[in-house]
């Protein structure tokens, strides 16, 4: 049976186990997020082809993080920080080839109608 009394809408960012502190003070994100936004960095590795990934990679990167996300709201079982970041830094480059994907996809369309 699935324990929905754990899912609510506060997000965890605010959460000190569940945040990096540098310095004394605290990320203003989870360590998830802070993962994924290191994996945006990737961004233009994939909009100017130096790194290209194919959709099923892709989302296979994309996938991890919800499981760790999931799992850990409807069950008793707690992540941590490391496996959160490592989740969140895959998601943050699947996330970054999935948009370069669908941008050039839609670029090339737009080039097709023009010509």
């Amino acid at each position: 049976m699935i324990k929905l009394d754990k899912i609510h809408l506060t997000f965890c960012h605010r959460l000190p186990e569940r945040s990096f502190f540098w310095k004394g003070k605290q990320f203003p994100v989870c360590a998830r997020c802070t993962g994924i936004h290191v994996g945006y960095l990737t961004f233009p590795l994939f909009l100017f082809s130096i790194f290209t990934l194919n959709i099923w990679w892709t989302m296979l990167l994309i996938i991890p993080t919800y499981l760790d996300g999931t799992v850990q709201a409807v069950t008793n079982w707690e992540s941590n920080n490391i496996l959160r970041v490592v989740s969140g830094v895959l998601a943050g480059i699947g996330s970054m080839s999935l948009v370069s994907i669908i941008g050039k996809f839609i670029g090339m369309q737009i080039l097709l109608l023009i010509n």
